[in-house]
């Protein structure tokens, strides 16, 4: 891995950090409203600074969409999984040398299962709303014909937010398993850990499958009648390759 996987490493860190250092912070204050926009709003910020570097992922959940539609390789899923849990567990320990000793009582925003449902539908829960995310993410950032140079970052962040809304209240709404494991890791709180690492990353890779076998394939391709620019396949798939900020890839398994 040369400077190219270092750049991209950095704009992971960076955008991951942002997310659980201000994510984790605004859940503490029990206000879903503010905990929701916060994290949209670091995501659209981000995404939006970041994409053309690393394809703007900041989520292994996003990134398990990406490798099981053979959209970056295996060795650069790992690398960008790693990046992402590290920079999680190096912002929860920002947050636990800032805050007072009081807020360790909410596990520095380590997001719980509410007793209203049980573990098993809190799993369902955070997978239907990172399914929603992982969709616009590959709708608006990976399909030639989505818009990118537009409102991708506004469109994912806004998916973000809206998702934390909804499941804020009865799963704590992390939609990403690094929003998870950090403030698990520092503050010992591991109760229904799986549920947010189950839950997203199967959303997410189900999402990622969809997507790929409906509108990127080559069989989608020669189904459309007309194609706003371009010939459609070849477009897609050096559009995705340019948007993910990685190499070009073979192509997708019809």
């Amino acid at each position: 891995m040369g400077l190219d996987h270092a750049r991209r490493g950095v704009a992971e860190f960076i955008g991951t950090f942002a997310l659980i250092f201000v994510g984790a912070t605004a859940s503490i204050y029990n206000d879903q409203v503010i905990a929701a926009l916060s994290q949209g709003f670091v995501i659209a910020v981000f995404v939006s600074a970041f994409a053309g570097i690393s394809g703007g992922h900041f989520n292994p959940a996003v990134t398990m969409g990406f490798f099981v539609t053979r959209r970056i390789p295996s060795l650069t899923a790992v690398f960008y999984w790693v990046v992402q849990f590290g920079a999680a567990a190096l912002a929860a320990l920002a947050l636990k040398w800032i805050l007072p000793s009081q807020v360790s009582q909410a596990h520095y925003g380590a997001p719980t299962v509410n007793s209203l449902i049980d573990p098993g539908k809190a799993v369902a829960v955070e997978a239907v709303c990172t399914f929603f995310l992982v969709m616009v993410v590959f709708a608006t950032a990976v399909d030639a014909r989505g818009a990118f140079d537009k409102i991708a970052g506004l469109a994912i962040g806004l998916t973000i937010a809206f998702g934390i809304m909804m499941a804020g209240p009865l799963t704590g709404g992390a939609l990403n398993p690094a929003r998870a494991f950090g403030p698990e890791l520092v503050s010992g709180y591991w109760t229904n850990a799986w549920v947010w690492y189950v839950g997203p990353l199967a959303g997410g890779a189900l999402a990622a499958i969809l997507y790929e076998t409906l509108y990127l394939s080559r069989g989608a391709d020669d189904e459309e009648s007309s194609e706003p620019e371009g010939d459609g396949e070849d477009d897609a798939d050096d559009g995705a390759a340019h948007h993910a900020g990685d190499e070009p890839l073979p192509e997708p398994a019809n």
